[in-house]
């Protein structure tokens, strides 16, 4: 069995793999990290292996912690992966990002795959049917346009995310839900459009933490997998067992 431990900025996510079978997951704050993995490892006495992949803070004590456990991989920029890289600057490349491509080029061998991540920035990363990873694009996330419309303004709101019953606003709070949300989608289903023109045999997947909000405005055939990137590090993870 694998364990696998994405830290974000704000929370850690462990999940648990049996072959490729995600059995259990849970999330917790960095400081609650080594209750929650006790607990586990005790649960799931037949993890031998984990693969860890920070964005945000992680101690060292907690490197120790897990070393001392299971035999484990920290994703870098150096880990194999099971594609070909040809980003210009692969150094720069997220290891969330190499995670999304890693799961694209093992659900999805010999697709062209669209992998759009909506979370606190929204990541668009394209593999080819070759299994070569080309790039994408970023741009600002959802609850990060609320924040940059209230910070950058004298007078609108900081509001929490909202699906707006009409398109066209009648309030100020109304407008600018109608504006992200509507804006959002418009950039996604334009860029999905945008790949389809130059390769029409196109596999679109949406994952990242508004993607419950989101797949239901989407007016185009995708996959929804809120896991998707917890898998792709499971497959990096058996991808350095050989």
């Amino acid at each position: 069995m694998n364990l696998i431990v994405d830290v974000g900025n704000t929370f850690i996510k462990l999940a648990v793999f049996n072959k490729d079978v995600l059995v259990h997951k849970v999330v917790c704050k960095n400081k609650e990290f080594p209750l929650v993995l006790s607990e586990l490892s005790t649960q799931f006495s037949k993890i031998t292996h984990c693969m860890v992949s920070a964005v945000g803070a992680f101690s060292e004590t907690y490197i120790d912690l897990l070393s001392g456990k299971y035999n484990l991989v920290q994703l870098t920029n150096d880990t194999l992966v099971p594609f070909v890289n040809d980003y210009a600057t692969p150094k720069t490349l997220g290891v969330d990002r190499i995670a999304l491509a890693s799961a694209g080029a093992v659900k999805f061998p010999k697709e062209n795959v669209l992998i759009i991540d909506a979370g606190s920035c929204i990541t668009y990363d394209f593999l080819s049917s070759e299994n070569h990873y080309k790039g994408g694009a970023i741009s600002p996330g959802i609850a990060m346009r609320y924040k940059a419309m209230n910070h950058f303004t004298a007078g609108l709101p900081l509001l929490e995310k909202e699906n707006p019953s009409f398109f066209i606003g009648d309030t100020t709070n109304t407008s600018m839900h109608s504006g992200v949300l509507y804006g959002v989608i418009s950039e996604i289903e334009g860029t999905i459009n945008r790949y389809k023109n130059e390769y029409p045999n196109l596999t679109v997947i949406l994952t990242g933490g508004d993607t419950d909000f989101l797949r239901d405005s989407i007016k185009i055939s995708i996959f929804a997998n809120s896991n998707f990137l917890l898998e792709g590090l499971h497959f990096i993870l058996e991808h350095n067992k050989h």
